[in-house]
């Protein structure tokens, strides 16, 4: 049990409505935990939705039926004993979770048409089908929680952790640094905005008029990045304010069907947007993104910006993370200080998780000093100016208590809840009606549920 215990409860949670256009039609009860049944449909169609989701990556393990039957045991046993401690799950927010895994659906099938035709139902009957297992997983996620959100590591226990683990088993690590940065955007000038804007109000009158497709245009117009994938297509609710600029989709949510908004100005440039569909507060429109090119002159002035807050910086006027707050256009790392964080959110990173201007700028600087402003592209295909902080650098190295104890710790707490879990587990679940089907007797990791039918039995 312990190998999946805290991994395998995800799997309890999938969403059922990721394509499972081949439902099985005979089914059956194989497993029950007091009072909650689990089908044998429940096992394979968790199976599918995860090769389902693997295809096309690599080295990635699924589980076997037996682990996902034993993570469907686990989530039904935290389920009845959140239920005997009145741990609660309001209607709202079972609805405010189906609704949020409906739009990320919607957004990786590309409308809701489509996830309609491959579920075979409509997004109400997706919803309708799926409460019960949604109200579900939230109690057995607050149970877990109960159980081991509490728990803490003391620097002793994680230095006994560290003491315990082979040294010939502790990973390497590449040099890695921490890096922060404050970044200015050149704005263009207003007669540049003036001939993007006027472009884009003849892509308007072109589309209005019948002389072309929205969709052509954005295919040789838009500066979009995404236009390749989606052309240029996006589904909006009105709510996620987070994930979209406010100006875009307040303007997207004005227009009917059909229409086609004036120029709108957002963070990323000039847009005009046409209503493709809409229900509610969900809409699916398309885009074209004209973003109005800086010139040398905007650009000197974000240099000759970035210059004085360097100095200040260096003369110890100002702190960065002061700086960053004061001067950084880049709302994403205002509240982390501007740092630049690794794929896996870790605020340690190697050259190769970051773009070639920096890997040139880093490659001559030492912990604690900044870089000269640097001009550099964005993902997105913006002009703009930054000045770098090498806060730390770190040495290829073997894992250690000094350079590594946030890492070690954090492995050392998960093992510790993993032990406090499965030792819950084995005090509770004697106390349960258990009732696992013959066809899953030679699963290893079944066992100390298998003990607990035998002994019901006897």
């Amino acid at each position: 049990m312990k190998q999946v215990l805290i991994v395998i409860l995800l799997v309890g949670g999938f969403f059922g409505a990721s394509a499972q256009a081949k439902r099985i039609v005979a089914d059956k009860i194989i497993a029950q935990v007091g009072d909650k049944i689990i089908l044998q449909s429940d096992v394979t169609n968790a199976l599918s939705d995860l090769k389902r989701q693997a295809q096309g990556q690599d080295n990635v393990t699924l589980p076997t039926e037996c682990q996902i039957l034993e993570g469907q045991l686990i989530q039904k046993a935290l389920v009845l004993q959140a239920q005997k401690d009145s741990l609660t799950v309001s209607d709202d927010e079972i609805e405010n979770e189906m609704e949020n895994r409906i739009r990320k659906y919607i957004a990786s099938y590309g409308s809701k048409e489509v996830l309609e035709e491959i579920a075979g139902k409509s997004v109400y009957q997706i919803k309708e089908d799926f409460k019960e297992a949604m109200k579900e997983q939230k109690l057995a996620d607050q149970m877990r929680g109960k159980i081991v959100d509490n728990i803490k590591m003391t620097p002793t226990e994680v230095k006994a952790f560290y003491n315990k683990t082979p040294k010939d088993s502790l990973p390497f690590y590449e040099s890695e640094m921490e890096v922060s940065t404050i970044v200015v955007q050149p704005k263009a000038n207003k007669d540049v905005e003036e001939y993007v804007s006027k472009q884009l109000y003849d892509y308007k009158k072109q589309v209005e008029s019948g002389a072309k497709k929205f969709e052509q245009l954005v295919k040789f117009y838009s500066e979009d990045p995404g236009k390749t994938e989606n052309g240029g297509q996006y589904n909006l609710n009105r709510n996620d304010k987070n994930m979209w600029d406010p100006a875009f989709l307040s303007g997207a949510f004005r227009l009917k069907e059909g229409q086609i908004s004036g120029i709108i100005k957002s963070k990323f440039g000039l847009h005009i947007i046409q209503m493709v569909s809409r229900a509610g507060d969900d809409a699916v429109v398309r885009h074209i993104l004209r973003i109005p090119p800086v010139a040398d002159e905007e650009i000197n002035e974000a240099k000759a910006k970035l210059d004085t807050i360097r100095k200040n910086l260096i003369d110890g006027n100002i702190n960065f993370g002061a700086a960053v707050s004061k001067y950084s256009d880049d709302e994403g790392s205002k509240f982390s200080a501007g740092a630049v964080t690794g794929r896996d959110g870790s605020s340690f990173i190697t050259l190769d998780q970051v773009d070639k201007e920096m890997v040139i700028a880093l490659k001559d600087m030492k912990p604690g000093t900044y870089s000269k402003p640097q001009v550099f592209t964005d993902e997105r295909g913006s002009k703009k100016v930054r000045i770098i902080y090498l806060k730390n650098r770190t040495e290829p190295h073997r894992e250690n208590l000094k350079e590594d104890y946030n890492r070690i710790a954090s492995r050392a707490l998960e093992g510790k809840k993993s032990d406090i879990l499965e030792k819950w587990f084995k005090e509770h679940i004697p106390t349960y009606y258990i009732s696992i089907d013959k066809q899953y007797e030679n699963c290893s990791s079944l066992e100390e549920w298998r003990k607990a039918q035998l002994a019901e039995k006897n």
